[in-house]
């Protein structure tokens, strides 16, 4: 095997649990326009679906409320930090390997100010190299290219690159991007 040159973390749901600061936000905000939504049923059946996909899905159509409750749910976002949790043994290995000289990148489909604002609660923004969002690839997980672009960034190869990912979508583009990767099922 190659000498690792590259991390690449997934954030919500690997590096992070979001889960219910995310299912408490949108609960929030589609409640702000009359829809009901549970804990359970966000969990369950919409973590991880980017936020345009899944107000699509929750059956808002219009573009103009699509973008008044995604920017609505980012400013509620930070009301729920407290149920956020780092998954403190991944953190703490990727800072020493980075002390060693491996670059650690950020890689998720989430919304740039959604992971930034989570970073900046858990003091973690001098721990990276990068952060490649849902807002910098055309197609998102499951198509490889948001791994494929770190990599072409820090100008390594995938046989240089270790993938940590959660969920299938994430899981299938790691795979696709010929890269090693790890399946973190829960911290």
């Amino acid at each position: 095997m190659a000498q690792i040159k590259l991390i690449l973390l997934d954030f919500d749901g690997t590096l992070v649990d979001t889960r219910d600061a995310n299912a408490y936000a949108y609960i929030e905000a589609l409640g702000e326009i009359g829809i009901t939504l549970s804990r359970q049923e966000y969990l369950e059946h919409y973590f991880g679906v980017r936020c345009m996909e899944f107000l699509k899905m929750v059956g808002i159509e219009d573009e103009e409320q699509i973008q008044r409750l995604r920017r609505r749910k980012i400013e509620l976002y930070p009301k729920h930090f407290a149920s956020v949790r780092l998954n403190n043994a991944l953190w703490q290995w990727c800072q020493m390997m980075r002390h060693l000289g491996t670059k650690v990148w950020i890689v998720s489909t989430g919304h740039i100010d959604n992971i930034t604002n989570v970073m900046r609660h858990l003091s973690l923004e001098s721990g990276i190299d990068g952060i490649i969002s849902g807002d910098d690839v055309a197609r998102p997980k499951p198509y490889p290219d948001c791994f494929l672009k770190a990599m072409d960034i820090e100008g390594v190869l995938p046989s240089e690159t270790i993938i940590f990912e959660d969920s299938h979508v994430g899981l299938e583009a790691a795979k696709c991007s010929g890269a090693s990767y790890v399946h973190i099922t829960g911290f």
